[in-house]
């Protein structure tokens, strides 16, 4: 089986593709984490709702982003109560939206796990994916980090 591989190229006319799964799954994951929610027309759902965070600032203290709109007697938005740090199974973590976007569009994986942790001293919020690959029952796991932007 064939997989595409991104960025995508064109190859004597088709879409390059590899056999390599992994490849391809790595790929996608990196779609995914990077596009905020709302930037692909297509569809609008796809996309890491972090990413929509991108110009909020870090509420270190609390492990959370830091809503600077809220006005009392409103309540707050839920995106700002979530921890950055986490893992998928704590609920009000970002790491289970991670997982829960996973799940919806990388159909090639079961059993997928995420986990974020964020590091005060460089900036960065390391994100690990685990997995099985669905065709080969292989284990599958994605490392990769996130520079934050406050």
């Amino acid at each position: 089986m064939e997989n595409l591989v991104s960025p995508l190229n064109i190859v004597s006319g088709n879409i390059s593709r590899t056999d390599n799964i992994k490849e391809s799954i790595n790929s996608f994951l990196e779609i995914l984490l990077t596009t905020a929610r709302g930037d692909c027309c297509i569809d609008p759902e796809f996309g890491f709702i972090f990413n929509n965070m991108r110009f909020e600032i870090f509420n270190e203290r609390e492990g959370t982003i830091y809503n600077s709109t809220t006005t009392e007697g409103v309540e707050e938005d839920e995106l700002y109560t979530k921890k950055i740090s986490g893992n998928s199974r704590n609920l009000n973590t970002f790491a289970t939206d991670l997982k829960e976007v996973i799940m919806k569009y990388e159909q090639r994986l079961a059993d997928v796990a995420a986990t974020m942790s964020y590091v005060r001293e460089e900036r960065k919020i390391y994100v690990t994916v685990t997995g099985v690959i669905i065709d080969t029952k292989e284990k599958y796991k994605y490392d990769t980090t996130l520079k934050i932007w406050s």
